[in-house]
């Protein structure tokens, strides 16, 4: 089949390697899902029509060059690396690599995305470059010491916030960061507690805020939008406006 329905069937998988952070199942995958997506691409625009057989084209070497199908790939690889370093899970990424790069070679889909993870730049510009640089420090364990713990995980969630958004695996970047998000801020109204500012007034709001019971996408905004001041970041209108928009439910 080659229609949506085989599109939904190939990603369910492909999901589940993500939110577990499954290398195995990932590799299992992978390459059916850049299959379906790129056959799919093509026949919106014309350029292949539906095989007889109605089985999915196998990607062919100028497939595995072609930009949409890295497009793809990329948002794929960032996404399981991502939820790869919320659980602090850097031997799943090893893995994944050297999968990817048996199967496809050393320029395969998403290899952009991996180096993100791999070689942050030193003055991150775009998202890509502050997810893989904070995405890289959680990978290997540094974990910022508790001064500045608070702090910096509020711009790595921001970060993931704005990822997970972007990708076609929203859902499944939101629940493992909804969990970290949560065990965060419970940390931090907590045994770090000493370390946030405000703490009267910060406290009460982050406590009451974690009553929530939902792991989701308003919890997230919500945590990130009211634990601001409690790390003395003052947020922008832009963001100030998405993170309230975001909570509402």
């Amino acid at each position: 089949m080659t229609d949506m329905t085989e599109l939904a069937k190939r990603k369910l998988p492909l999901n589940l390697a993500i939110v577990h952070v499954d290398p195995d199942g990932f590799l299992a995958t992978y390459r059916r899902w850049l299959e379906i997506t790129a056959f799919i691409s093509a026949l919106r625009i014309g350029e292949a029509e539906v095989p007889e057989d109605g089985i999915t084209p196998a990607l062919t070497e100028a497939d595995l060059a072609n930009g949409g199908v890295h497009k793809i790939g990329n948002d794929t690889v960032m996404a399981f690396c991502a939820t790869a370093a919320m659980k602090g899970d850097g031997a799943a990424v090893d893995k994944i690599e050297a999968g990817l790069r048996a199967d496809m070679g050393d320029e395969f889909p998403g290899s952009f995305a991996l180096r993100h993870f791999r070689n942050p730049v030193a003055a991150p510009i775009t998202l890509e470059d502050f997810v893989g640089a904070s995405g890289k420090k959680l990978l290997e364990g540094e974990i910022p010491p508790p001064p500045k713990r608070a702090s910096e995980c509020w711009e790595t969630g921001l970060r993931f916030l704005e990822l997970a958004r972007g990708s076609n695996f929203k859902n499944e970047i939101m629940y493992p960061l909804a969990l970290w998000t949560r065990d965060l801020w419970t940390w931090a109204s907590t045994d770090g507690l000493s370390f946030l500012a405000h703490i009267e007034d910060s406290q009460p709001i982050l406590t009451d805020a974690l009553k929530e019971e939902r792991n989701d996408e308003p919890f997230i905004a919500n945590m990130l939008q009211l634990g601001a001041p409690a790390v003395e970041i003052e947020l922008d209108e832009d963001v100030e406006g998405m993170l309230r928009s975001l909570a509402r439910r």
